[in-house]
């Protein structure tokens, strides 16, 4: 409880404001943060209304199972079921899971490092270079990239079964990786790999290849894991089946980290030298002063002194040394994509691996792998003391002075609009929102839209997300004349009710014509709601 509250408490002083604007305020600058909160909220509120169907989002109406055109963030909706359920508030649900990442964020990394270390202040001290690395803030406007918690856990999880393989132990990684897959599919992909090569590794390491329960405790926890993921993925693979839709080497190179994206980070302390990568960084993923020096020094000392490093630290083996330094060679690897062939062969070869388009993600896996190995350097130096508060005390706010960005950016939130007010008590039907936003590059557009909803919950015509149905980019050519007669020729197939136009986001010239138009099809909308520039109309007939 302690730690937990510890954790908390560090939560909110150094993602300040959050707090204080819990329920009026976050990414909403960004359309991936206005998607996130969007996402969070829908899934709280399916899970409370209709669980069964949580996967028929209310968004590219009519397609079913739209939750799985991107990252259903199950885990984080479910977190956010309780605020969710007694306020109503999309805000206050996104920031009630922020806050929750970073705890078990934190709560994660102490409980890995003191296991390993038997230390309390090198865990402590993890927790922060861990939870606060810059790699997480450079994320913020995507909710599912901020439960980085589950890593450090699964990897508790599995030392603990190589240690004494159980069944219980083996029960246990199983269903942290479970959940750690649900949070994040990349993170669950990546805890897949760890746990993976460490089996291997041990195996040889520890001469287990002919210990049976070993084997047994790892099939467990591969049967447990895929057995309760299959029923939640299958959805995506029906998709995936349906439209074809896959990653392709060209995103995986346009997000691929270039080698100032190593350096590259917000943290105040760290901005000395920003200017310098002239702003020309692919990915945030530097891992912070105090996790890089320490951890290539834990390296040394890991390799070097080995018998000292045991008899202080008697978990940290040279092989758990070694898996950790290999772990972060090959994410390392992995993050420059496919011009480093090792992410080919891993999109070509690896199961999953075609869906994750981003391997500049990986720079988590090397900030975590860093921050264990710079435990082994933080206990030397803090065992070596008589009295080792004041050395810890001095670590833990070095750490923290490294890695510290409050005040993060938040922006407020717009007032509920009364179209939308009016639309919550109107209902269910299709309803269609314009501008309507029909290029590639402007389909992000939507996600102001999906936020909205989070008002009423009308199926909505409007979406966006990672994959973009067919049919929508072609009917989106036909609406965005809204009105007119191809317009409502295409809303006609849809079966559309309501209309909500946004007077303020549409161009001056299409704003001065808007008056005209709707006067001319006033026989076929019925103004429901006119308050400011949104107008809600019932469509009541379809010209011929």
């Amino acid at each position: 409880m302690a730690v937990v509250l510890a954790s908390l408490a560090l939560a909110c002083l150094l993602t300040y404001p959050l707090v204080v604007r819990f329920d009026h305020a976050g990414r909403v600058d960004s359309n991936d943060g206005r998607w996130s909160i969007w996402v969070v909220s829908w899934v709280a509120h399916s899970l409370t209304t209709d669980p069964f169907n949580t996967y028929q989002a209310n968004i590219f109406y009519p397609h079913g199972d739209a939750l799985t055109y991107s990252e259903a963030n199950l885990v984080e909706g479910a977190v956010a079921v309780p605020v969710w359920v007694l306020t109503k508030n999309p805000y206050a649900a996104h920031n009630f899971v922020v806050l929750f990442g970073f705890v078990i964020s934190a709560v994660g990394a102490y409980y890995l490092v003191r296991h390993l270390t038997g230390n309390r202040y090198s865990a402590a001290i993890a927790a922060v270079l861990y939870a606060y690395c810059p790699f997480v803030f450079a994320r913020s406007a995507h909710i599912q990239l901020q439960m980085i918690g589950g890593l450090p856990i699964c990897l508790l999880a599995f030392h603990r079964l190589v240690e004494r393989p159980t069944m219980l132990r083996a029960v246990a990684l199983g269903v942290v990786m479970w959940l750690q897959g649900l949070a994040c599919a990349y993170y669950g992909i990546f805890a897949g790999m760890l746990v993976g090569f460490g089996t291997l590794l041990f195996a040889a390491t520890r001469h287990r290849w002919s210990d049976r329960r070993y084997w047994a405790a790892i099939a467990v926890a591969a049967i447990v894991c895929l057995g309760l993921t299959a029923p939640f993925f299958a959805p995506y693979l029906t998709m995936q089946r349906e439209t074809g839709f896959g990653r392709s080497l060209e995103d995986a190179t346009r997000y691929s980290v270039n080698w100032r994206g190593w350096l590259a980070s917000a943290a105040w302390v760290h901005r000395l030298w920003l200017p310098l990568l002239d702003n020309k960084f692919v990915g945030v993923v530097f891992p912070g002063i105090i996790t890089l020096t320490f951890g290539l020094a834990g390296i040394w000392l890991g390799f070097r002194a080995p018998a000292a490093s045991r008899a202080r630290t008697p978990r940290f083996q040279r092989d758990v040394v070694v898996f950790y330094v290999i772990s972060c060679v090959m994410a390392f690897w992995i993050a420059l994509g496919p011009k480093a062939w090792l992410y080919l062969l891993l999109h070509d070869y690896a199961p999953l691996f075609s869906f994750l388009r981003a391997p500049e993600r990986t720079g988590l896996v090397v900030t975590l792998c860093l921050v264990v190995l710079a435990s082994i350097t933080l206990t030397r130096a803090i065992q070596s003391r008589t009295n080792p508060l004041p050395i810890a005390a001095v670590f833990l706010l070095l750490a923290i002075g490294d890695l510290v960005q409050a005040p993060i950016f938040m922006r407020d939130a717009p007032p509920v609009s009364p179209a939308y007010e009016a639309l919550s008590r109107l209902p269910k039907a299709p309803l269609a929102e314009f501008p309507y936003w029909a290029t590639a590059q402007d389909f992000h557009g939507h996600a102001e839209y999906m936020l909205g909803s989070t008002a009423h919950w009308q199926p909505l015509i409007n979406g966006y997300s990672d994959h973009i149905p067919q049919d929508f980019r072609d009917a989106a050519q036909q609406l965005r004349g809204f009105p007119s007669p191809q317009a409502f020729a295409a809303l006609e197939k849809y079966g559309a009710r309501y209309v909500v136009l946004h007077l303020n986001l549409f161009g001056q010239q299409t704003r001065d014509r808007l008056p005209a138009l709707l006067d001319e099809y006033a026989p076929y909308l019925r103004p429901l709601s006119k308050d400011g520039d949104t107008w809600l109309f019932e469509i009541v007939g379809w010209p011929r």
